[in-house]
Formats: structure tokens, C-alpha cells, sequence
């Protein structure tokens, strides 16, 4: 019989949780509304988040000090350069308020995939460099309403996901497929990153501010499929922390272990193939969690900055095997802190089952299991687990 190993993470490690406004609560008008996902869904009611707050407290609360979320840019503003809508406002406000009183400090996410109608069909949105602005002003306005209760600012969620999925392959709206269009939109995102960063940084000064960069750790499985490996590599992960790199740690989030034969193959998209390759996979991806700490090494020596993990979960429907991907990814973490890299915290993904953007809600990533028929609530195995392990701020393996 093995001995059980107790894994202690330091004193100030911080743990916790993440969702975005647009998958958990009743689309606005924003550009993700009426979008039908691949497994049927219509994106329109989510998770009825924003009718259930007060019974999603008693669950964020549950898990860490820390709840990464975001607000709905559409519901607050309804046209370019307006003020917010003051109930809605109120209805943000005082559910930041209730987390504070409960302990739990909220990361904000200003920008995580959705636009409001208004900003997309203006110009093409992110394509025209005179939006940046109209998100800037935006962004201030979110400054002054909500940074009395934020602790941490994500200005970004995953750019390069959003810029390679809705300009390069164009799978999330707009739908566009063009490499020029990609990078122009990165650039701009990259713009407007540096100016909301000078803006919290103005009104909140100790208050740190970053963005979630997504990492994937590509792999080429012959000659060709190497050199595929090496150009996604330099786009998708290294380019994108180069161009924002104006941050006070590197947020950093990671899925996937995208293998090439010279094309992507994945789950998603080549079912049975990976099982063929005997590689591990959950339902989305190649699982690799070792992946990301070389990546996070090499992150960490080319930056020289904290490391945040602000996203990291698993896509199943089995909470054991949940459970066993939370053990294996800690087991990277606590290595890499161990050879001296500053890992200030782990924000798992996801709180509860939300909706997985074009591949719908069948795609399962939550903590707490959601019922799409009644929207009810369920804590898994899963969640037990990780709610106990951040309580003791550690983990028995």
C-alpha cells in the first residue's frame, strides 16, 4: 500500500473560481445572442445566473478567497459613450458587496468575448482602431462603478483565443477567416489593454492589473506537423504575451494539448483519433498537464513575473475525473514552486456548468453540476473535493 503524501502550498497561495457573464447569465444584446452551438443549443438562456445570485454565493464562497468573473458590457451600455444603466449598476454592485462581506475578493474580467451589438456592427468593432475608445470609456465607467470591490483586474480574457476563434477560423462571431484581420484585431485589443491598464493604475494604484493569456502546448507528430507546432506555438502563445506584456503578473490559462499530422487533431473535431494515438483527452482536447508547466517555465524566465493561474479545468461529465485532473495539475504547480517560480494563486474553471460558447452546454466544466431542463443546482464530488482542499490550502495524494 502507498503512503499518502500531504502537498502544502505556501501561506499566501490563494484559490478560487471562475465564470464569465455572457455563459452564465440571459444573453443581452450583445453579439452571442441566438448563436446555435454544435450541440444544439440556442446561446439565449444559460445558467439563469443573474435570477440565482444569492444561491451561487453560497457556492463561489465555498471555494477559496477569490471569484473571477466578468460583467455584461451590453446590459450596462446601451449605445457608444452612454451611461450605465443605474439598475443594473445596483444589481452588479450589490452582488460584489455580498461576496466582499463573505470573504471573497472578486478578480473583474472587463472583456471576456462579447461585445454589445452596438460596438460589433460600429466599424466592425475590434477591426477599427477608433473603437478602442468606445471601450476605453466603457472600461472607466467600470473603473468608477465597480473598483471599490475588486481586489483584481483581468482587462482581457484568452485575446488570442478570441482573435484566432472570430477573425482567424471564424467559429465565434463575427465569422471572419482572415490571418491580416486576426492580427489587426490583437493589436488592437493589445492598445486598448495599455490605456485601461494606465487608468486602474490612476484610480487603484496598489491594485494589481493583468490580462488571462490561454497557452496550449502544440506538439508535431511528423516533419511537417512540427513545423505546424512551431508556427501556433509563436502565434498563439508567444506573440500574444509579447503584445501584452504591460502587466503585473502573467494570468495564464491552459486546456489543451493540440497534437499536428501537419492538422490540429482534437477531440472535438477528430473523435477516436487520440484514443488511436493513445493519448490521454478529455472531451474537448489532448490532456497534458505538464505541458503547461513548461510553458509556464519558460513564461516565467522570459518575463521575470508572477504566475496567476486564472484558468484551469477539465471538460467531463465524471467528477472523478475531475477530481484526478485538479490532483494532477497541483502536482505541476506545487513542482514549479518548489524550483522557486512565484505561482501567486489557482482559479479553477469552472464554479458551475456554463455555456461552452459555439460548442454549447453539454460541454461540461463546472464544479457544481447545472440540470439544463430546471437551471437547478447540484454540488459534485468534484466540488467537495476542491472545496475542502482550499480550505486546508493543501492536498493529499
Amino acid at each position: 500500500m502507498s503512503e499518502k503524501k500531504r502537498i502544502q502550498f505556501p501561506s499566501d497561495f490563494f484559490w478560487g473560481t471562475s465564470t464569465s457573464a455572457a455563459q452564465v447569465e440571459t444573453a443581452s444584446n450583445h453579439n452571442w445572442k441566438g448563436i446555435k452551438s454544435r450541440d444544439g443549443f440556442v446561446f439565449d438562456r444559460t445558467t439563469d445566473h443573474e435570477k440565482r445570485r444569492k444561491e451561487d454565493i453560497q457556492y463561489i464562497t465555498q471555494f477559496g478567497t477569490v471569484y473571477r468573473c466578468g460583467v455584461d458590457w451590453a446590459r450596462l451600455q446601451k449605445a457608444p459613450l452612454a451611461p450605465f444603466d443605474e439598475a443594473v449598476v445596483v444589481e452588479y454592485q450589490a452582488f460584489f458587496q455580498e461576496l466582499n462581506d463573505a470573504g471573497t475578493r472578486v478578480l473583474l474580467v472587463l472583456h471576456h468575448f462579447t461585445n454589445p451589438l452596438w460596438f460589433e456592427n460600429n466599424k466592425e468593432g475590434w477591426l477599427h482602431e477608433d473603437n478602442i475608445a468606445l471601450f476605453v470609456d466603457y472600461c472607466s465607467r467600470c473603473i468608477a462603478h465597480f473598483g471599490g470591490y475588486v481586489s483584481n483586474w483581468n482587462t482581457f480574457n484568452e485575446p488570442n483565443v478570441y482573435a484566432f476563434n472570430a477573425y482567424m477560423m471564424g467559429v465565434f462571431p463575427p465569422f471572419r477567416k482572415s490571418y491580416r484581420k486576426a492580427n489587426k484585431v490583437l493589436k488592437h485589443m493589445s492598445r486598448a489593454h495599455q490605456i485601461v491598464y494606465d487608468l486602474i493604475k490612476a484610480a487603484y494604484p496598489d491594485i494589481p492589473v493583468g490580462i488571462s493569456l490561454n497557452t496550449c502546448y502544440f506538439q508535431g507528430l511528423n516533419w511537417a506537423g512540427k513545423i505546424a507546432a512551431r508556427l501556433a506555438d509563436w502565434w498563439f502563445n508567444q506573440r500574444t504575451a509579447r503584445l501584452f506584456s504591460q502587466v503585473d503578473y502573467c494570468g495564464m490559462s491552459y486546456y489543451a494539448y493540440v497534437l499536428f499530422d501537419p492538422k490540429p487533431i482534437t477531440e472535438i473535431d477528430n473523435p477516436g483519433k487520440l484514443d488511436a494515438l493513445g493519448i490521454r483527452h478529455d472531451k474537448m482536447w489532448g490532456y497534458y498537464p505538464e505541458g503547461f508547466g513548461k510553458i509556464i517555465r519558460r513564461m516565467y524566465r522570459r518575463y521575470k513575473k508572477p504566475i496567476l493561474i486564472t484558468e484551469s479545468g477539465i471538460c467531463t461529465d465524471d467528477s472523478a475525473v475531475r477530481i484526478r485532473s485538479i490532483i494532477e495539475y497541483l502536482g505541476v504547480f506545487h513542482g514549479l514552486i518548489e524550483e522557486g517560480i512565484p505561482i501567486l494563486g489557482y482559479i479553477h474553471w469552472s464554479t458551475w456548468d456554463n455555456f461552452e460558447w459555439n460548442l454549447g452546454p453539454t460541454y461540461r466544466f463546472g464544479l457544481v453540476s447545472v440540470d439544463w431542463e430546471t437551471m437547478d443546482r447540484h454540488m459534485t464530488d468534484a466540488g467537495r473535493f476542491y472545496a475542502q482542499l482550499t480550505k486546508e490550502n493543501a492536498l493529499v495524494v
